[in-house]
């Protein structure tokens, strides 16, 4: 087989196998606490987790979009959700699956004055290959049980992976999740929204 169509074929394939950061790349794993189904998720997570709201914050429609500011996949999903904040309110919920700088950049985010401003400075610089915000090794006490919380109900929703997104579906009423980045099209089509 051609050398090019082969490099084209594998090229082709990239987006279906590489958007997600997995917990296997974690090492130390902690054990989950009890199972959420999914019908619970949504109220389990407006009354455990500990996120900052993007987009429209007055809106019916919440998303939930679990994510590791480590996550290159993740700061893709962000991108892809910008413009749906018009529509939607969307809650990031930090997690730590990816290293060490998780715990102090997703502290960072939740203590900004402004989360959307810092996400999207946050974002544009790991994409660009420079690791993120610069954030301080010393997090208060009550962020770091936050975000470990954060991420034990990761894994009691059964997640392997991040960005991991949980909503209702416009269409059905039934909530729906989802590991992974998505496009903008892909994410409205899994929130059952009309394309914008």
């Amino acid at each position: 087989m051609n050398p090019r169509r082969i490099a084209l074929t594998t090229l082709a394939t990239l987006p279906l196998w590489l958007s997600a950061c997995s917990q296997e790349e974690k090492s130390g794993a902690q054990p989950s606490d009890s199972r959420i189904e999914t019908p619970q998720a949504l109220d389990t997570l407006a009354r455990e987790a500990r996120g900052f709201h993007a987009g429209a914050l007055m809106s019916a429609h919440t998303v939930y979009v679990l994510f590791d500011p480590q996550c290159p996949h993740c700061s893709h999903l962000w991108e892809a959700s910008l413009p749906l904040h018009t529509r939607l309110k969307f809650v990031w919920v930090p997690v730590v699956l990816l290293g060490p700088k998780s715990l102090p950049q997703g502290a960072a985010l939740l203590q900004a004055a402004n989360p959307l401003e810092a996400m999207n400075a946050h974002e544009k610089s790991l994409l660009a290959g420079q690791g993120g915000t610069a954030a301080s090794s010393s997090v208060p006490s009550e962020l770091e049980a936050a975000i470990k919380t954060n991420t034990s109900l990761l894994n009691r929703l059964g997640a392997d992976s991040v960005p991991y997104t949980v909503a209702r579906h416009a269409g059905s009423g039934q909530v729906v999740t989802h590991g992974g980045a998505m496009s903008t099209q892909a994410l409205t089509a899994f929130l059952g929204l009309s394309q914008p």
